[in-house]
């Protein structure tokens, strides 16, 4: 069985992901699963932990992310991520665990205006999060699409990813990415990519 599908939907907190991930499993033909990060968060227990140990859980919550999206697609499961890229090793951990050739990557923005006011709509990340992961999440620059969601809707952000998907010739930017960070971004054992 081959690997299935990953459309990655990268960007800041309140950019749009989970309303353009809601729309592409309308609008995608075949079954798919919706993966979010924050489902992962949303697992973990309430109770309060030393903060000291936080920076260590959230990690190895990323990292077991990371490896239920790619073992969910090395079984022939289609996928779509909704992710925020704002360090570098989230990247380099996905670039190292996901089949390159089947990965969409898709650029998520929204005007820091929009953010500031999805972000006090919503009432649950703290004040100025996404605009502090603006620089971040974007920093790699190399995309197979982007959308820009502050006055792009939900509904015409998915039927673009779809016709990309469709669409799409030549090297992937997960392709592109790994090629150009193998020599240049060792994974935390010290090795290269394969």
């Amino acid at each position: 069985m081959g690997s299935g599908r990953i459309v990655f939907l990268n960007g800041t907190s309140s950019s749009g992901k989970s309303s353009i991930a809601t729309e592409l499993l309308q609008v995608l033909d075949g079954s798919w699963f919706h993966m979010p990060v924050d489902a992962f968060h949303g697992m973990r227990t309430k109770k309060e932990m030393d903060p000291a140990e936080l920076p260590a859980v959230l990690r190895r919550t990323w990292e077991g992310f990371h490896r239920a999206v790619a073992g969910m697609a090395s079984a022939g499961n289609d996928i779509v991520v909704d992710h925020v890229l704002s360090e570098r090793w989230r990247l380099l951990d996905c670039l190292a665990l996901f089949e390159p050739r089947n990965v969409l990557l898709v650029g998520v923005r929204c005007s820091p205006e929009e953010l500031r006011r999805r972000e006090r709509a919503r009432g649950d990340r703290p004040p100025g999060l996404a605009e502090h992961q603006l620089g971040l999440v974007h920093a790699h620059g190399v995309y197979d699409v982007e959308c820009d969601t502050t006055t792009t809707s939900p509904t015409e952000c998915a039927l673009r990813i779809r016709d990309a998907l469709t669409h799409h010739t030549g090297p992937t930017a997960f392709e592109r990415l790994r090629r150009a960070l193998a020599r240049t971004a060792p994974l935390d054992g010290g090795e290269c990519f394969p």
